[in-house]
């Protein structure tokens, strides 16, 4: 069962004064310990200017420029315009004395200012925090309670000291949270990668176990009916096999990219890589090369090989006619497209294709001993560069579209 909280009570029991202000500086609410400090009733502090009750000096008079009053306020105004919480290290108030009315001491406050924001970010509300400190600067004065000299250098001098070592104690927050930040951004990235590996080592599993079992039952096959053809088994056998080295070559693939330190960069024209792939591995279909912009990238030739010889062979397997390659640069990217005019990509598959494993329906029909690993692997490359490769809108067929950084 759920237990309503008395919030109320909780922040009447609260030991350090606080207030709740407006956003036009107007009391709203008090705890008991307000009142106490500046001996004020609910009645006298409730819907006035918080600079009428706290901190409370008599000698003010109502001058908005009092001692401790001005700093006050240009803390509030700085909570109003930047929406953060500010402190206020100290501030100096003449008080009356409880056991004399008339006397006054002087008294230290530390006052802490934290907005309560509106879903769009404006300050709904200020909790207003004082704590009494007074104790603690006469005990780093070395004077007895009471007999403080508290004016001229000194004063000043302390001001500095504990408003430096509250921006080293801010500045010292600002550090650990950035060292959280990363922390947990470290462990997240861990996490991704341990996640990585283990889906790494399920598809590899998996994408092995369908040649292997085409191999078991195809030997038992031969092995229970002497009357076999063998000829026919070595040649099937020898596909599975093929398959199978080809699967064991793109899994070594993908862990180098994975894990393995890149191969050594250098200065890479995407025109020149297409025609040295072109001029090496000829596509079967007709292929037409456009060079619009010098486009040098900055990368490992044979990785950047791999990726487009991945990419043209995917073309190859769907093309009807012809495939186009065009090489072009904007402001900061090279950009390499590939381009087929075969069926094209659903939109809702574009981002799938590049799953490990994952196969459209037409591919398993034009390729079925395909693996299912080049795409992922020439994002993979890709990707390890600080480019990106998709697949994107064309009226007649499929268009891949690689973006690299461009070369210094």
């Amino acid at each position: 069962m759920k237990t309503k909280v008395d919030f109320e009570a909780v922040f009447n029991c609260l030991a350090a004064p606080f207030a709740i202000l407006s956003p036009d500086l107007l009391i709203m609410e008090v705890n008991e310990a307000y009142l106490r400090a500046t001996g004020r009733t609910r009645e006298e502090v409730i819907g006035r200017p918080v600079f009428d009750s706290f901190p409370a000096n008599p000698d003010a008079g109502g001058d908005p420029d009092a001692p401790g009053v001005g700093a006050l306020r240009l803390s509030l105004e700085r909570v109003l315009s930047t929406g953060e919480a500010d402190t206020m290290p100290l501030v100096r108030g003449r008080v009356v004395r409880r056991d004399r009315a008339d006397d006054r001491e002087e008294r230290y406050w530390n006052l802490v200012n934290t907005p309560i924001l509106t879903p769009d970010g404006k300050v709904r509300y200020i909790v207003h925090r004082s704590e009494d400190v007074t104790l603690f600067v006469r005990h780093v004065l070395g004077s007895r309670d009471g007999d403080t000299d508290l004016s001229g250098i000194r004063l000043e001098e302390m001001q500095n000291t504990v408003s430096a070592r509250t921006r080293e104690l801010i500045e010292l927050s600002d550090r650990l949270k950035h060292a959280y930040r990363q922390e947990q951004q470290t462990v997240s990235a861990l996490q991704e990668a341990i996640e990585h590996q283990q889906r790494f080592l399920f598809d590899a599993s998996h994408d092995l176990r369908n040649p292997i079992t085409g191999l078991l039952t195809e030997l038992e096959v031969a092995l229970s009916e002497p009357e076999a053809d063998l000829p026919r088994t070595l040649r099937k056998l020898h596909r599975d096999v093929q398959r199978l080295n080809d699967i064991v070559g793109d899994l070594l693939t993908l862990a180098r990219l994975y894990a393995g330190t890149p191969p050594a960069s250098e200065r890479v024209d995407l025109a020149d890589l297409v025609e040295q792939e072109l001029e090496a591995h000829p596509p079967s279909g007709n292929v037409i090369t456009r060079y619009e912009r010098p486009a040098v990238v900055r990368a490992s030739r044979v990785r950047l090989a791999r990726l487009l010889s991945n990419l043209l062979a995917n073309a190859e397997r769907h093309t009807t006619n012809k495939i186009e390659i065009v090489v072009s640069a904007d402001a900061s990217e090279a950009i390499l497209e590939v381009i087929d005019d075969g069926p094209g990509i659903p939109p809702a598959d574009r981002e799938r294709i590049f799953h490990r494993l994952y196969r459209q329906e037409a591919a398993k029909g034009l390729d079925p001993g395909g693996s299912g690993f080049g795409l992922p692997i020439a994002r993979e490359i890709a990707q390890g560069y600080g480019g990106h490769l998709y697949a994107a809108d064309h009226p007649t067929g499929a268009r891949f579209v690689l973006r690299l950084p461009l070369a210094a």
